[in-house]
């Protein structure tokens, strides 16, 4: 028997091989699939904006268009582990499914003749009219695809090479309009489609979906439902409005997903990891995070400054790097799920809880030993998106673990002398009430 193991850093081609093996006739067929029932319902809808006829059609942009098709397959070399190659393959087949069914459910046309072109330009052009109908519209898979790849490249390069691979994949992105292969509008709606399977299907960890269970919470199933109809409303009303009205799609797909959160997934959907969050999430909900950090900086407007607690544990709002440094703080407290938190020289712990969600007795129990031990590293701000509530209820729990507070009122009137809005209604008190000191506490203050 060999003893000597592979090198951790083998590349597990072979697996990688298999999934091309089945995801390239895939591609083929459902495509070809969608393209021929569209040319079967003779489809001639398109949605195209004015300002397109102004765009020049490129024959030699042909190469970037097609080269994709080698980036498809190169990508699985840049996989190191299983895990990473099975999660790179789901996202190009969840691409594929999702495209394949708008283009089914919504078929659109490409509505500008193509010049003719020859030479080499020429034949590309006719190798792709081989396969490929002016139909399959929006999304546009091929930005779909790029996103995906686009991610797969740019985590293994740096440097100079780097900023090669995202010129080439700005290039390609271009390519769709400058062919004339697709209208403006596929464009945005294809990266949407990319950024929901790099969030559906995340290289490492947990899917959103593997420990997602309808909440028994309330007030997560009534702020689930506030967020739904927002969503349908944004969604509606883009789609009403039609033109630049579309960009509020994004936000309803942004409050979709916070409904979606809220209801099932709970604060994992939110993909914050060390403070930031997942390139997907991140955009997928970019108009929701925008509106919540506004939201907090408006509320909080009049008091943006921290309060001192007691003993250098300070409570206040989600604060930037400047202030954090302004400060003089050594350590941050986060307790946000929704909004990215500032990076600097200082002791950080992320514990995300969703907001306006009482927190239970054992997070607050974490919050309590976590806000103890980063004590060590000098001065801590505890915060939240405004420094009102999940912040102020875990300082409370630290008051009540460390024996500096007597009671929930008693830590509750400790927090008021510094933050008068602080706000802990009967769901808060009552888990306070219950909170045990952990074992690193159980010797008080």
């Amino acid at each position: 028997m060999n003893s000597r193991a592979a090198p951790a850093t083998a590349i597990p081609w072979q697996r990688g091989v298999a999934w091309l093996l089945f995801l390239g006739p895939f591609f083929f067929l459902s495509y070809g699939f969608a393209n021929t029932m569209a040319a079967r319902w003779q489809v001639s809808d398109s949605l195209v904006y004015g300002w397109e006829r102004h765009i020049p059609f490129l024959p030699w942009t042909i190469l970037p268009y097609w080269s994709i098709d080698l980036f498809y397959g190169l990508s699985f070399l840049l996989c190191r582990t299983a895990l990473q190659v099975d999660r790179h393959a789901l996202r190009l087949l969840t691409a594929q499914l999702v495209s394949v069914a708008c283009f089914l459910a919504f078929p659109l046309r490409f509505s500008f003749a193509r010049p003719e072109s020859d030479g080499l330009f020429g034949a590309l052009f006719d190798a792709l009219a081989g396969f490929d109908l002016p139909y399959n519209q929006a999304p546009s898979l091929h930005i779909s695809l790029l996103v995906i790849l686009w991610v797969r490249f740019a985590a293994a390069t740096r440097g100079p090479l780097r900023g090669l691979v995202d010129a080439w994949a700005a290039l390609i992105a271009v390519s769709v309009l400058t062919t004339y292969q697709h209208h403006f509008i596929d464009l945005p709606s294809g990266a949407l489609v990319g950024l929901l399977c790099l969030w559906l299907w995340p290289d490492e960890g947990p899917t959103p979906f593997s420990a997602a269970r309808w909440t028994h919470s309330p007030e997560r199933r009534r702020l689930a439902g506030h967020y739904l109809v927002g969503a349908l409303a944004a969604a509606g009303l883009g789609i009403l409005l039609g033109g630049g009205g579309l960009v509020l799609i994004w936000l309803g797909i942004a409050l979709a997903l916070v409904a979606l959160n809220y209801a099932f997934i709970g604060p994992a959907g939110f993909q914050k990891h060390a403070g930031r969050h997942s390139l997907g999430a991140a955009l997928l909900l970019a108009p929701y995070t925008l509106g919540a950090w506004l939201n907090a900086r408006l509320w909080t407007r009049r008091a943006p400054a921290p309060g001192l607690i007691a003993d250098g544990v300070w409570l206040g709002r989600l604060p930037d790097s400047q202030a954090m440094q302004a400060g003089g703080f050594r350590a941050l407290v986060d307790l946000t799920a929704e909004l990215p938190a500032p990076w600097g020289d200082w002791a950080y712990t992320q514990l995300a809880w969703l907001d306006l969600v009482p927190p239970d007795s054992s997070q607050l129990e974490q919050a309590a030993a976590a806000i103890e031990r980063l004590r060590r590293h000098g001065p801590v701000l505890v915060c939240c998106a405004l420094g009102y509530s999940r912040s102020a209820s875990a300082v409370a729990a630290w008051l009540l673990a460390t024996g500096r507070a007597a009671s929930p009122e008693a830590a509750l009137a400790i927090l008021q002398r510094s933050r008068p809005r602080v706000v802990l209604g009967p769901r808060h008190r009552q888990a306070l009430a219950r909170v045990i000191p952990p074992a690193e506490l159980s010797g008080g203050a």
